[in-house]
């Protein structure tokens, strides 16, 4: 009689840790924000719908992660073999029916939250795919890049009751953040560009402006209007977030545009992604919701730590 194999293992563990490098888990946690930012710029609460289309994001965004790989399989082959599939730890085919299994799904969920959000998670899903298949390497990249972030950020507008159309400029920022990063990302490979670093760096002082902020004047007066406690602390948190989002992103930029290596310009993009969840963190202390914004904002040292374990390039 046969010895059973255990159910957990080495050949099961690396199975598992080839499937998070494939769909790169550590920037996992950059996702829920969108949701969550659309939601407090709507002016609501988060709701059972809003963890609706949290789950519908998630789906969706690992579904990107997964086609990603699948349509760069032979690229991947010659410069980055050690990944999941040139590797031959993931087969070409299961990462392929990943991608289709999480899109439905996310279509699924967000369908489950409603029509208003189902209506921007299919353009978002139409996004995702296109970028993948086609868009990537073409000028338009990082333009769906960033109109996928946008998208994912309305989604959690439209699954609460709030108006969608209140949380279009939030988006916009988000947006914003992506491109900069994405074109960045550009030549992380081989380097030699101090243009888009620059371009980013002033993109990110812009955004850390916007997300510190400045208390709006009286209407009547033109005088600055007066803090409650509970102003001065919302300020307090706004920014704090806003610093978050400058040190972690700031930083690295402008060594890689005084020296646009590889390692470097490697190590801004990196520090891009980590910096979206601040960006979004601080996108919902500017809209009146700083506590989830607070909580939001812990996800980056999870973020951080799970890195460290899982290589996402």
């Amino acid at each position: 009689m046969s010895a059973q194999r255990p159910a957990h293992g080495p050949a099961r563990d690396g199975h598992l840790h080839a499937w998070a490098e494939l769909l790169r888990a550590p920037a996992a946690f950059t996702v829920p924000g969108d949701v969550l930012a659309g939601t407090a710029a709507a002016g609501t609460r988060p709701t059972g719908r809003t963890a609706l289309a949290a789950g519908a994001s998630l789906c969706l965004y690992e579904a990107g992660m997964a086609l990603n790989d699948w349509a760069d399989r032979e690229e991947d082959a010659t410069a980055r073999p050690h990944r999941p599939l040139p590797s031959g730890r993931v087969r070409p085919g299961a990462a392929l029916a990943a991608a289709g299994l999480l899109s439905a799904a996310g279509l699924a969920l967000a369908a489950c939250a409603g029509r208003r959000a189902l209506a921007v998670a299919g353009p978002l899903a139409a996004t995702v795919w296109a970028y993948d298949l086609g868009l990537k390497h073409t000028p338009a990249g990082p333009a769906a890049m960033a109109a996928a972030r946008s998208l994912d950020l309305l989604l959690g507008a439209a699954a609460g009751p709030g108006a969608v159309r209140r949380a279009i400029v939030p988006a916009a920022f988000l947006g914003s953040h992506t491109l900069a990063v994405s074109l960045v990302s550009r030549r992380e490979t081989e380097g030699g560009s101090s243009t888009a670093p620059l371009t980013a760096l002033a993109a990110a002082g812009a955004l850390t402006t916007v997300l510190a902020g400045r208390p709006a004047p009286d209407a009547s007066t033109g005088a600055p209007t007066p803090a409650t406690p509970a102003d001065k602390a919302a300020r307090a948190v706004r920014a704090a977030l806003a610093a978050s989002y400058a040190a972690t992103f700031a930083r690295p930029l402008a060594h890689a545009a005084l020296n646009p290596s590889p390692e470097l310009t490697q190590r801004a993009v990196g520090a891009g992604v980590r910096a979206t969840i601040a960006l979004q963190s601080g996108l919902m202390a500017r809209a009146g919701a700083p506590g989830t914004g607070v909580l939001t904002a812990a996800l980056a040292p999870l973020a951080a730590h799970l890195a460290r374990k899982v290589s996402t390039t």
